[in-house]
């Protein structure tokens, strides 16, 4: 059970959920093609020396970052509730984040070039008393910005 299932109070539901973007796994591609292109170049017309060893390294690192962006990403969530906003990050070193939907000043959207082109972007939950607290990489965060002013309106009616 998550996070979020786990910690919700009675008559509580979950109106939205969201992960962290795919892009997360952007560096690890980029090291399974080095490797990719070391091997087939050890593999060609033109031997690299060492080229094996140089291609096993950055396969290796590549699986290293996957699978540490993979439990990054098992262990996120970001959720609206009629409630509130609850956003939990990490296994091992835990960061959450649950504000009343009523103690929410603003949610704040930051996105890149290539964020706006492949959906995803930093959103940043600004909460009564100065709280300040930004997620980067989030996928569609326009529409968790969305979602939160909805669920803050259904819940003034």
């Amino acid at each position: 059970m998550s996070y979020v299932d786990q910690n919700l109070m009675p008559q509580e539901s979950i109106v939205y959920r969201t992960k962290l973007h795919w892009v997360i796994y952007l560096s690890s591609f980029v090291f399974f093609a080095i490797s990719a292109l070391i091997f087939i170049g050890t593999h060609g017309h033109h031997h690299i020396k060492g080229g094996g060893h140089a291609a096993l390294l950055f396969l290796a690192i590549g699986v290293v970052l996957f699978l540490i962006r993979m439990v990054k990403s098992n262990s996120s969530e970001f959720a609206v509730t009629n409630k509130r906003v609850m956003i939990k990050i990490g296994v091992f070193q835990r960061h959450s984040v649950e504000v009343l939907l009523s103690k929410v000043e603003s949610i704040g959207v930051d996105q890149g070039v290539l964020g706006k082109m492949l959906g995803y972007g930093t959103i940043i939950v600004l909460g009564t008393g100065g709280t300040k607290e930004p997620f980067i990489q989030v996928n569609d965060p326009l529409e968790f910005r969305r979602q939160v002013l909805i669920a803050e309106d259904a819940a003034k009616a």
